[in-house]
């Protein structure tokens, strides 16, 4: 199925979507996941990961540095909640 990137996805879609993603959860119209860290300079390496992405798709997520994890929160705000591009996001920074 094709799916256009800044086209809502439904509630359908974005089930099937976290199937594919390890604990990642909606909250408030959002695709959050929390990664935890050996330590602090592994999630600003991790944080600076997710920016490069980010640039590259020219689809920026929040991110949430604390002590041994960041918060990842995704959504397509031009559209008003979740599209095939932030699957797409959290896809590529689980790879």
């Amino acid at each position: 199925m094709i799916v256009l990137m800044g086209k809502l996805l439904t509630s359908e879609e974005v089930a099937r979507g976290l199937e594919a993603l390890d604990s990642w959860g909606i909250v408030e119209s959002e695709l959050i996941k929390v990664f935890k860290f050996g330590d602090y300079l592994e999630g600003i390496e991790f944080a600076g990961q997710c920016g490069k992405i980010a640039e590259e798709m020219n689809h920026h997520p929040d991110l949430l540095i604390q002590w041994r994890k960041v918060t990842v929160s995704i959504s397509t705000h031009s559209a008003g909640g979740l599209t095939a591009l932030d699957f797409e996001f959290a896809n590529k920074i689980e790879g």
